[in-house]
């Protein structure tokens, strides 16, 4: 028996039949107004879409079922480490309950007796050069594990469309499991000369797949474990996270359906970003001659950096009007297991210097740290200096998010995504 699968069945059931008289009896209300301006830019901030996992407040930063980080750190389990472990989040993005440890347990042994990489998947792998970039394995990974997909076998069969939710729950449990394992081949296929390190199956999800990167300290397994989690969802509208809804509304199966989100996670103005904020400080330390900067150099260089018309990579948010609590997160932990690197340092001087040089400027909405202004930084610190292969990192964490909302999507019976585009000159004729 899956007692997670049989707790999601319920809730979602439930769910539906709500949704189904909602929509019955105000479904020709309206929940927001359209400007031209958001047309042309993006669609940013429209509301336009259902995405049951979370939700992002401007103020408190990303809310998972009602709960802030803060929260979960303090409610899911921690097994025998501090930090909350992912596998408690995917329990309470699928079922919105908060689970015990027996439930994690469960969980984690479950994800362990799915986790291994097929044939298809170590092959394709091997027959790329080693000069590829992390997140095209990945993906190509994710891609090739498609052979395999519960999904796509019961849809031949005639699978009822009540029970897609459950052919995309088998998959998406399936394909979560096996993430450490392609994520750790990868990397040390690419950085280790092809040492590959069996996994630990008496460890937590998170735990092996530090073990399997090659990572052994417990203040590192902790890392994974938070990091794991504070990266899993952040609403629906980010482009991974609906690059993942686009293509699933297709009812394209799990595997491809995040393929697709990662190649859009692998973008510079998306999961690229940690990468670039780490680059751009140690481009600093080169310019400046010294990784233990005064506050008045590190003010100087941030001016430079905005005079010549680039961004502080790592401040700002399109949402956020406060301090990210992912970046808090990252930045408690290393107060806590961090006493003194040269790097984590400058980055607590960026956080005292660069809200205040944004504000001057009279211009920004946010002049905040997002959650990518402290992680590179801890994972070098942990020897992790392989910058391409942090968003990798972030792509094993999201899958949480956004496998649990596509089997929700599928439970709700979610239609076929089609927004109507306009011409220019439609909007000459029409708006102006």
């Amino acid at each position: 028996m899956d007692p997670l699968k049989e707790l999601f069945k319920d809730v979602a059931l439930d769910r539906f039949q709500e949704v189904r008289a909602m929509l019955k009896e105000h479904g020709d209300k309206k929940i927001d107004e359209v400007k031209l301006s958001q047309a042309y830019g993006g669609m940013r901030g429209i509301k336009s879409m259902i995405w049951e996992t979370s939700n992002l407040d401007p103020v408190e930063g990303i809310r998972f079922r009602g709960y802030t980080i803060p929260e979960l750190q303090k409610l899911l389990p921690t097994g025998k480490g501090n930090e909350p472990l992912p596998e408690g989040l995917f329990w309470l993005m699928l079922t919105g309950k908060i689970p015990n440890a027996t439930n994690v347990d469960w969980l984690t042994n479950e994800w362990h007796n799915r986790g291994e990489l097929p044939k298809q998947t170590r092959k394709v792998l091997q027959a790329m050069p080693d000069t590829t970039h992390p997140m095209t394995l990945f993906s190509m990974g994710i891609t090739s594990m498609a052979e395999d997909s519960v999904f796509v076998k019961r849809y031949a069969e005639g699978m009822r469309k009540s029970e897609y939710w459950d052919a995309y729950y088998e998959d998406s449990m399936t394909l979560i499991a096996r993430l450490p394992y392609l994520a750790a081949h990868i990397y040390r296929k690419l950085f280790k000369k092809g040492q590959y390190i069996d996994p630990d199956k008496r460890l937590d999800w998170a735990s092996n797949f530090a073990h399997m990167l090659g990572y052994k300290s417990a203040d590192f397994q902790d890392l994974m474990r938070m990091y794991l989690t504070i990266h899993a969802d952040h609403e629906g509208g980010n482009a991974s996270a609906h690059t993942v809804h686009l293509v699933g509304s297709t009812l394209s199966n799990p595997y491809l359906a995040l393929a697709a989100g990662m190649n859009a996670l692998a973008g510079p103005l998306h999961g690229r970003a940690n990468q670039e904020v780490i680059e751009w400080i140690f481009n600093m330390v080169g310019y400046l001659g010294t990784d233990t900067p005064t506050e008045a150099q590190v003010r100087s260089f941030v001016e430079k950096t905005i005079e010549s018309g680039r961004v502080i990579p790592g401040y700002g948010h399109a949402v956020l009007r406060r301090p990210d609590p992912r970046f808090t997160a990252q930045q408690k932990f290393a107060e806590k297991y961090i006493k003194d690197d040269n790097i984590v340092n400058i980055v607590k001087q960026l956080f005292n210097v660069v809200p205040d040089v944004l504000k001057g400027l009279g211009k920004v909405k946010n002049p905040w740290p997002n959650v990518d202004a402290h992680s590179g930084a801890i994972l070098v610190h942990y020897g992790l200096n392989e910058y391409s292969y942090y968003t990798v990192l972030f792509g094993v964490s999201r899958a949480l998010g956004v496998l649990a909302a596509g089997t929700w999507s599928r439970a709700l019976g979610m239609p076929l995504e089609r927004p109507k585009s306009l011409t220019t000159e439609w909007v000459k004729e029409n708006i102006l």
